[in-house]
């Protein structure tokens, strides 16, 4: 019994770590070793709720949500205004994708404050509804309709007319 559910817990792993560690990696403005430590205490707090697993509907969202509470409580740390220094690595662009569209995009996130980001992760890259990007955020469904308005908002103000300049290429 108790192999089969650490069977069933890798499988989901298996399944759901690459996802986890995309909406990471948005949230955390492309910090790659970020969203790794995320995507990592993510899985290890599933891990320890696995034998209640099946009270939960749905392990997947789960999974979101308590990355974005992980997070979001990371951002909350004194240690989480510390920045390396140095160049990002090099690697060569993922099927034809612009890495300064990329990097445009992840600048534009990284002057969001973090539960905009984390608004804005939810809402158009998760493709959750507001009700449950409410609910993720433990705020109302009012707060989550003005956050994205105001994070879209300094989002095309940032990328202003340079963003179409990127998408011509």
């Amino acid at each position: 019994m108790r192999q089969s559910r650490a069977d069933e817990f890798l499988e989901f792993a298996a399944a759901r770590s690459g996802h986890l560690f995309r909406s990471a990696c948005l949230l955390t403005s492309g910090d790659t070793h970020l969203a790794e430590d995320l995507t990592q205490e993510t899985l290890g707090r599933m891990y320890a709720l696995w034998g209640r697993a099946n009270r939960i509907g749905n392990p997947a969202g789960y999974a979101q949500t308590v990355l974005v509470r992980t997070f979001l409580s990371h951002r909350r740390r004194r240690s989480a205004t510390e920045r390396p220094l140095g160049e990002l690595p090099d690697r060569a662009p993922d099927n034809g994708e612009d890495p300064a569209l990329r990097i445009a995009l992840l600048d534009a996130l990284a002057g969001l404050a973090p539960k905009d980001r984390a608004v804005v992760v939810l809402r158009y890259w998760e493709d959750r509804s507001i009700e449950e990007t409410a609910h993720a955020l433990h705020v109302s469904s009012a707060a989550v309709r003005t956050r994205s308005t105001r994070a879209l908002a300094k989002l095309r103000e940032r990328l202003g007319a340079g963003m179409t300049e990127l998408v011509a290429r």
